[in-house]
């Protein structure tokens, strides 16, 4: 089976969000989160998307993204 590095992100980020890791709500910019996960751009995106899709985050426009209360 192949792991797929968007996962793990995602896995990554929700273990964040539910120790609380970001107390603003602001998850880190996409390049911050490309460099600290050594991925592309691609792979923070479908990360993020996903976290969106399950209403876990929000994307604000010209903000960031947060996370949902």
């Amino acid at each position: 089976m192949q792991d797929y590095k968007y996962l793990a992100i995602v896995h990554a980020l929700q273990n964040r969000i539910m120790a609380g890791q970001y107390p603003d709500g602001k998850l880190p910019s996409t390049a911050q989160l490309r460099e600290e996960f050594q991925a592309s751009y691609g792979s923070v995106r479908s990360a993020i998307l996903i976290l969106k899709t399950l209403g876990i985050v929000e994307g604000r426009q010209g903000l960031g993204v947060f996370v949902v209360e």
